[in-house]
């Protein structure tokens, strides 16, 4: 079988799944950077698990990342190493798995886990490789995910990167008996997901002619020139990590068929009707909020900021409601004032310097956490999916939280090719509950 497509950036991986005999109700979970600032959620993840085989072992929760990353990590990568020896994991031929997504929405995600060449992707701002970032990336998140790759012996997958397919000629024929791929029989898996999840199923695709039309329609969906074909969607630091750590490899000799050249993904169509791009909100703790909105109003004096604080919530919602659609920038927010109440406002931006909300604010975050650190104090800024999970936490004293309005997602591959990626974090493929749950493997040793 033809496992490398050079041209495109495609690799047909050898997956790992968990053995006849592993419950699977216990073996996937969600993605390592979601509930950070909820750590009941991992809590409720580790009381689902307990003592069974999960990927839950395999990866390092971000909401953990104040423990002993050291420990942590030798731990991941001795259970890793156990699984393979004690079957856990079997093994599969060479092959791409089609999964269908149900998260609650009309109707179903759709998409093809396939793994791609390190040495196409650049994550720098200005890139213009075959695979870019879609949005900044903060080069602090990623020591740790650098640290468990760098001796791991398995990566456990949770990337979901962007193809333009407006003619629907990648995934969906192979739902839909275009390439043949269903005609295999039965689901590997189907199974409800853990924590709300939703339902996942995933079908082993191995024909060697159908990899190779697969290969083919992807080819003809280059953009732009030099041309973009991949765009990040969900996991871009977990794909600059590993991008690092092959880096470290081929200094050290690693040979060009290493297996930490490549990193597994989830190719999923931008046009899919089940993909929605939601926004990522802001959450500011450890600075009162009259002086952090003191700040962003003397930081953006000149675009004409204005603050209008409500009277309560039903009042700000009325007028989010009113503003909507107007131009330039609107940003609600929601000020935790230390006592049973919070104070609801909405900021407006008349004539923004910067083309998204989300630039215009994170442009001030980034200045105020940088005068904080040089004033040896500490904020901390988190990044939150959902309006509701969003005015919970920001209730709490001294914590401010923005929220943002999504982008749409037909100019994600337009923007990337003429401006470069968006500020981190602009936008969320669905929300917390529909991001990628780990459950396929795949050897990154030899």
């Amino acid at each position: 079988m033809k496992r490398n497509y050079p041209d495109i950036g495609l690799h047909v991986p050898s997956l790992l799944l968990p053995a006849p005999h592993v419950p699977l109700e216990s073996w996937p979970v969600i993605a390592c950077d979601q509930h950070t600032s909820e750590p009941e959620y991992w809590r409720e993840a580790e009381r689902l698990v307990g003592d069974r085989p999960s990927t839950l072992r395999l990866v390092l929760p971000e909401a953990n990342l104040a423990g002993d990353r050291q420990a942590a990590v030798a731990e991941i990568n001795e259970r890793m190493a156990a699984y393979i020896e004690r079957g856990v994991l079997q093994e599969l031929p060479p092959g791409f798995m089609l999964v269908e997504r149900h998260t609650g929405r009309a109707t179903a995600r759709r998409g093809l886990l396939v793994a791609l060449d390190l040495q196409h992707f650049d994550y720098r701002a200005d890139a213009q490789t075959l695979i870019r970032s879609t949005e900044g990336t903060d080069a602090n998140r990623l020591p740790a995910r650098i640290d468990v790759r760098r001796e791991a012996v398995l990566e456990v997958p949770h990337i979901l990167v962007l193809i333009d397919d407006p003619e629907c000629s990648v995934i969906e024929p192979l739902f839909g008996g275009g390439h043949d791929a269903l005609s295999a029989g039965d689901p590997l898996y189907d199974i409800e997901l853990p924590q709300g999840g939703g339902h996942v199923r995933g079908w082993h695709m191995a024909n060697e002619q159908t990899i190779a039309k697969v290969a083919q329609a992807i080819g003809k969906l280059r953009r732009g020139e030099p041309p973009l074909l991949y765009a990040m969607g969900d996991g871009n630091h977990s794909f600059a990590a590993a991008r690092s750590v092959w880096e470290d490899l081929r200094a050290e000799g690693a040979a060009n068929d290493h297996p930490g050249r490549y990193a597994t993904v989830e190719l999923v169509n931008l046009h899919d009707p089940a993909l929605h791009f939601a926004p990522i909100h802001r959450l500011v703790a450890g600075v009162q909020p009259a002086t952090l909105l003191t700040a962003l109003a003397e930081h953006l004096r000149a675009a004409g900021l204005r603050r209008e604080i409500c009277q309560d919530r039903e009042s700000w919602l009325r007028l989010r409601h009113k503003l909507r659609g107007q131009s330039g920038h609107c940003i609600p927010y929601v000020a935790g004032r230390g006592q049973a109440d919070a104070e609801f406002g909405v900021i407006t931006i008349a004539a923004p310097r910067l083309r998204l909300a989300t630039a215009s604010l994170q442009d001030f975050l980034d200045a105020f956490s940088a005068d904080a650190k040089d004033r040896r104090g500490r904020l901390d800024i988190d990044f939150i999916h959902g309006d509701e999970t969003l005015e919970q936490l920001a209730q709490a004293p001294n914590n401010t939280g923005f929220l943002l309005p999504p982008m749409d997602k037909h100019d994600l591959f337009p923007t990337v090719i003429s401006d470069g990626a968006t500020p981190r974090k602009t936008f969320s493929l669905g929300e917390a509950h529909e991001k990628r749950y780990y459950f396929e493997c795949r050897r990154i040793r030899p």
